[in-house]
């Protein structure tokens, strides 16, 4: 199925397409010839004369001069500047991700589950669904229609992947998670373990057992390595069209909002509630029991320790420096409570200095 320009390109499996159906089926504005064949993708300045390219950001706009391409999705802007033929978009980089669908060769896999793999008996396989080697599916989980669970991947208890899921290999979902449409899953992520949470009595810490699990939005994707942690007593909710990168860590009961996009080595702690469409840079950190507003965008490295209610760019920690500066900078950095202190006095003698001379 295709849907409509803004949506999801689905269902086209053709090696070659012409510039006039891509142009139709990525809702861009085609100047040049429609009946030219393409049969791949690629950079502007590698493109090959059968590959269709883009030009979304401006440091690259010098290489369009000279490239290669059949033809380049490209703002308005670049329209006069561009030698080959054009694919207008206002939005040249969505235009070409969603490109990017219609080349993808990855090979599905046949329904079916492979002899190796072990279902319990009161599980539910859709029988559209595929199995791999050495995956276990234990009882009362529910795998769905057109589902893909890779090899070595354990669905727990009680599970329910939607259809249309891809669980990569390795994929470990603890009992009671739960998984809406076309969730995709890379290898070695761990979905629904305990949070870290303890109580200490100034002796020993004190495990809490979480009662909660985690749901999991229709079209979202979750990076390799990826660990979310399930709640205490509610879920950990992921929000529909959220997109996690490697190596994240949720914390137990994190709420994140739709449509967000969680960077690289993003380390989130628990009871964060992070809103629709933000942004976390790579190696970024949330502290627990904070929110974030909808629309916000966090550096990369940057530390959020309170609550943000305004939408907007948000950065923390020091900028690059030469080490010999950066030292010298630090040691400032913790002499400043001292000089506020000496400063707040030096403004409160004056003041009385002031009066005094009134």
């Amino acid at each position: 199925m295709i849907d409509a320009p803004n949506g999801p390109v689905a269902g086209v499996s053709q090696q070659a397409i012409t510039l006039a159906r891509l142009a139709e089926l990525l809702g861009a504005e085609l100047e040049g010839d429609g009946e030219r064949e393409i049969s791949g993708l690629g950079t502007l300045a590698n493109a090959g004369p059968d590959e269709l390219s883009f030009l979304d950001n401006r440091a690259y706009a010098r290489q369009l001069a000279s490239t290669s391409a059949a033809a380049v999705i490209l703002e308005e802007s670049f329209r006069d500047a561009c030698p080959t033929n054009k694919l207008v978009s206002s939005r040249p980089y969505v235009a070409f991700a969603r490109a990017t669908a219609l080349f993808h060769a990855a090979p599905k896999p046949a329904p079916g589950i492979h002899a190796s793999a072990v279902i319990d008996a009161d599980a539910r396989v859709d029988a559209t669904a595929s199995i791999g080697p050495n995956s276990v599916v234990e009882a009362r989980a529910t795998i769905g229609a057109d589902a893909v669970i890779g090899p070595g991947c354990i669905v727990g208890a009680g599970c329910q992947v939607g259809a249309s899921c891809h669980l990569q290999r390795g994929v470990v979902l603890y009992p009671g998670v739960r998984l809406g449409r076309s969730v995709r899953i890379d290898a070695s992520s761990v979905i629904g373990a305990d949070g870290f949470g303890y109580a200490s009595d100034g002796e020993r810490s004190h495990k809490i057992h979480h009662r909660g699990s985690v749901t999991v939005g229709d079209d979202v994707d979750i990076g390799a390595g990826v660990t979310i942690d399930r709640g205490s007593f509610d879920d950990t909710v992921i929000g529909r069209g959220v997109k996690i990168d490697n190596q994240v860590q949720v914390g137990h009961n994190c709420e994140i909002g739709e449509h967000a996009i969680i960077c690289g080595c993003t380390a989130i702690a628990g009871s964060a509630r992070i809103g629709r469409h933000c942004v976390l840079g790579g190696a970024s950190g949330v502290v627990g029991h904070i929110g974030i507003a909808d629309r916000v965008e966090v550096s990369a490295m940057s530390l959020i320790n309170r609550s943000i209610t305004e939408p907007g760019r948000y950065s923390s920690g020091t900028g690059q420096m030469r080490t010999s500066r950066w030292k010298r900078a630090i040691t400032r950095f913790g002499e400043l409570d001292e000089i506020a202190n000496r400063l707040k006095a030096l403004e409160k003698r004056l003041g009385k200095d002031r009066q005094a001379g009134e």
